[in-house]
């Protein structure tokens, strides 16, 4: 058997020319996809809505598109018939997605979660049967703490597709309401005195709408001098100081309300 080095030679040139395009095409894919990874990461990234978990998925994404069109081209330029190869990669990817496709759900429920963000860290939500605080939001899991510190851990599938209750989205309206029991008369004109003198001079309050104290009901008239009844007061703060208002004011009528009722006289009783 002869050797023909004349056809030997021209493969080898052949390969040889191939070998050092494929290198080249994947040194720029290399090159390529990194360029796509960190455009597609400032085009989001500029947005100021999507996640950053959502951005580096997105833009990791793009890098391997690029690569596996590269990893293709150079493929066809060995004469690798990469049809075949494509539809086995399908058929693989199918049965991979048919097996796994409770936790395909959830990862594409998690982009769903990342991208339109009906919640946020830290956010007070009920959701899916579940109420707590919301501590991480990942591609698979949604992580809350209830109310008693307990961790609840929520597959993305069941919490995109039920209804979520957000009670932080809007802000509180800064209300302060407190209402308790006084006996009508002297005491209450003075405790109603003391605690608008108390709140004109608290920096938290807003001047509009003027604070103000009333009687909202009466709650006992089994004394028909001095009846019981519900002393209401209401105020407008800061949103994120009404809270502190509030138990300051709390705090503040227990006081009087314990004064009151030390220094009120004991009533009467008939001789025997």
């Amino acid at each position: 058997m002869t050797l023909n080095f004349e056809t030997l030679k021209a493969t080898l040139v052949l390969y040889g020319l191939n070998a050092v395009v494929a290198i080249l095409l994947l040194v720029l894919g290399w090159y390529a996809s990194g360029i796509a990874e960190r455009f597609v990461s400032r085009v989001l990234a500029a947005t100021h809505r999507i996640d950053a978990l959502v951005t580096v998925f997105l833009s990791s994404l793009a890098r391997y598109a690029v690569l596996v069109v590269v990893g293709i081209a150079v493929l066809q330029l060995f004469g690798i018939q990469t049809a075949s190869l494509v539809a086995v990669l399908g058929a693989t990817s199918l049965a991979i997605g048919l097996a796994l496709q409770g936790t395909l759900s959830n990862l594409a429920a998690g982009v769903m979660l990342l991208l339109f963000r009906p919640f946020r860290i830290g956010d007070d939500v009920e959701v899916a049967g579940k109420a707590g605080k919301v501590q991480a939001l990942s591609l698979f899991m949604t992580e809350l703490i209830a109310a008693d510190n307990t961790q609840i851990l929520l597959p993305n599938g069941s919490v995109w597709g039920s209804a979520i209750i957000n009670h932080s989205t809007y802000p509180g309206t800064g209300e302060v309401k407190v209402s308790f029991p006084v006996r009508a008369g002297r005491p209450i004109e003075r405790i109603g005195e003391q605690i608008l003198k108390h709140l004109r001079e608290d920096s938290r309050i807003e001047p509009r709408p003027v604070p103000e104290v009333h009687v909202s009901k009466v709650v006992d008239i089994s004394d028909a001098v001095h009846p019981i009844v519900e002393l209401t007061v209401s105020a407008k703060a800061n949103p994120a100081e009404a809270d502190a208002v509030k138990q300051r004011l709390m705090d503040l009528v227990s006081t009087m309300l314990a004064d009151a009722n030390a220094t009120r006289p004991e009533p009467s009783r008939a001789a025997g």
